[in-house]
C-alpha cells in the first residue's frame, strides 16, 4: 500500500471519526464561502452548527452540474483566485463547460489518490507509466501524471492521438503500464496485432476510467494487449481520475473515503437507500480547498459494498456503476442501457463479429426506432450474404431476450464505425431533432 501510516487500512470507527470532523469543518468553511451552498442551507433553515458528523449528511442541500454552469466560471471556488494555482474543465459539449479549481494543497492530495491506486496494482519506481489520456483542461492526463510521479515512476506523457506512435512508443520505451479510455485501449490492442508489435510490448497492466465498460471488454482488452485491466472511477466536478481503484481482488473500486464521502440514492425521491442497495452515486468532499462540493449528484448508477475486502483496505467500495441516470435510454417505454448492449455483444465477438458498435435511436411515425451497427470481422466480412443475415438474426434475438425489445441489427464493414482516442460515441439519439423538425 501507498500509505504507510495505514490510512487505507484505518477501522471504520476511527475513519467515520475522521470524516465527521472534516465535514464540519467543510460545511462551515463553506458556509461562509461560497453564496450557493449558503443560499441553499438558508432555505432548508439550516446553519453549520447543525451540523455534528456524518449522520447529519443527509441534511444538506444536494449540488448539481447546473450549478456549476450558472456559476461559471469562477462563482463556486472557496479561495481566492490568487490561490488557485490550476484550473481544469469538461469539454462542454453537452452545455457550457464546467470549471473547476485546485489549490497546492487540492493538488498534492489529487496526487496522493493516484498515487494509491498505482500502488493497489502494484505499481512501483521501477515502472514505465504511458498517460494516453489528454493532457489539457480534460482531468485525465494531468490527474495520472501527478500520481506517477508520487511514486517515482517513469512518465511517457504521450497524451492521446496519432496510434501507430503511441504504439512504437510503448515499445521502445518499454511502457509497463498504460492508462487510456477502455475503449482506446482495445483499439490499441487491434493496432499493435496489424502492426506485428504485440508480441514485443511489455506492458503488465492498464488503468482504464472516463468511460462505462464491461467485464466483457476487460477481457477482451487483456487478451489482445496481454496485460492485467484495472478499473478506476473519478470526475472532474470532485478530483478527477482517483476517487475510487481496483486493487489486485478487483472487486469494486474502494474510494478515498478519508478524501470523499459516497452515498446512495434513490435518484426519483433523494432519499438515501441501505446499505447494498443499488441507486445514484453522490459525493462530498471533505479536504478540498479550491473548489469544495457537498452532495454532488454524479447521475451514475451503482451500489457500495462496505464487506471487508481481502486486500486490507477498509475504506469502502463501488461496483462498476450500470450507467448514467441520465445517459439511460427509454425505447418504447423500456429503460435501456448502452452497457447492456455492449455486453450482448461483447459475448458473441470473436471470429464474426468486432466489439465496435453504434446504437441509433431515431423516431418514424410516432415510433421510436432502435438499430445496433455491428463490425464484420476481417475473417467474416467475405462470407456469403445467408451467413450474415442469419448471424444478424442471432445478435437480434440476444439483445430481445436480455432488454425485452428488439433493435434491427446490421453487420458494417470491418473498420467503418469511427474509432476514438478519447470517449468513445457509442449512441447516436435523434429523436429530439425529429421532435424540433416537427414543432412539437
Amino acid at each position: 500500500m501507498y500509505h504507510q501510516e495505514n490510512i487505507e487500512c484505518m477501522p471504520r470507527e476511527e475513519l467515520r471519526k475522521l470524516q465527521s470532523e472534516r465535514l464540519v469543518k467543510q460545511v462551515a468553511r463553506m458556509y461562509e464561502r461560497v453564496e450557493c451552498f449558503r443560499k441553499r442551507m438558508d432555505e432548508k433553515g439550516l446553519k453549520p452548527s447543525d451540523i455534528h458528523g456524518v449522520e447529519d449528511l443527509s441534511k444538506l442541500p444536494f449540488s448539481y452540474k447546473q450549478d456549476l454552469r450558472d456559476y461559471y466560471p469562477y462563482g463556486l471556488f472557496a479561495e481566492p483566485m490568487e490561490n488557485i494555482i490550476r484550473v481544469h474543465a469538461s469539454s462542454g459539449t453537452t452545455g457550457k463547460q464546467i470549471v473547476v479549481g485546485y489549490t497546492k494543497n487540492d493538488l498534492d492530495m489529487w496526487a496522493d489518490c493516484v498515487a494509491r491506486l498505482l500502488a493497489a496494482i502494484g505499481g512501483t519506481q521501477e515502472d514505465f507509466v504511458q498517460i494516453s489520456y489528454g493532457y489539457g483542461l480534460f482531468t485525465g492526463g494531468f490527474g495520472l501524471h501527478g500520481g506517477a510521479e508520487k511514486i517515482g515512476a517513469t512518465i511517457i506523457p504521450i497524451s492521446s492521438g496519432n496510434t501507430e506512435r503511441q504504439i512504437n512508443t510503448m515499445v521502445d520505451f518499454g511502457a509497463t503500464i498504460l492508462c487510456c479510455t477502455p475503449s482506446y485501449a482495445l483499439y490499441l490492442g487491434e493496432a499493435a496485432a496489424e502492426m506485428g508489435l504485440r508480441d514485443k510490448l511489455k506492458l503488465k497492466a492498464g488503468i482504464f476510467g472516463a468511460e462505462p465498460w464491461t467485464e466483457d471488454m476487460r477481457r477482451a482488452i487483456e487478451d489482445k494487449l496481454g496485460i492485467k485491466a484495472y478499473d478506476i472511477y473519478g470526475l472532474s466536478e470532485i478530483m478527477g481520475p482517483g476517487v475510487s481503484y481496483e486493487c489486485e481482488y478487483q472487486c469494486g473500486m474502494h474510494i478515498c473515503e478519508d478524501v470523499f464521502i459516497p452515498e446512495i440514492i434513490d435518484p426519483d425521491t433523494g432519499e438515501v437507500l441501505p446499505e447494498g442497495e443499488s441507486g445514484e452515486l453522490v459525493f462530498t468532499t471533505i479536504t478540498k480547498e479550491g473548489f469544495p462540493i457537498i452532495r454532488y449528484r454524479t447521475r451514475d448508477v451503482c451500489s457500495l459494498n462496505y464487506e471487508p475486502c481481502k486486500c486490507g483496505r477498509t475504506h469502502v467500495r463501488m461496483n462498476k456503476p450500470q450507467g448514467r441516470s441520465d445517459d439511460m435510454l427509454i425505447i418504447r417505454g423500456v429503460n435501456v442501457f448502452p452497457s447492456q448492449i455492449e455486453e450482448v455483444l461483447l459475448s458473441m465477438s470473436g471470429k464474426e463479429i468486432t466489439p465496435n458498435y453504434q446504437i441509433v435511436v431515431g423516431r418514424e411515425n410516432n415510433t421510436d426506432t432502435f438499430d445496433i451497427n455491428v463490425e464484420m470481422s476481417s475473417s467474416f466480412f467475405n462470407d456469403e450474404i445467408s451467413e450474415v443475415e442469419k448471424l444478424e438474426r442471432k445478435i437480434c434475438e440476444k439483445v430481445r431476450s436480455v432488454l425485452g425489445i428488439s433493435a434491427k441489427v446490421h453487420l458494417v464493414n470491418p473498420k467503418s464505425i469511427v474509432r476514438s482516442e478519447g470517449k468513445a460515441k457509442r449512441v447516436i439519439d435523434t429523436r429530439n431533432l425529429v421532435k424540433k423538425a416537427e414543432g412539437k
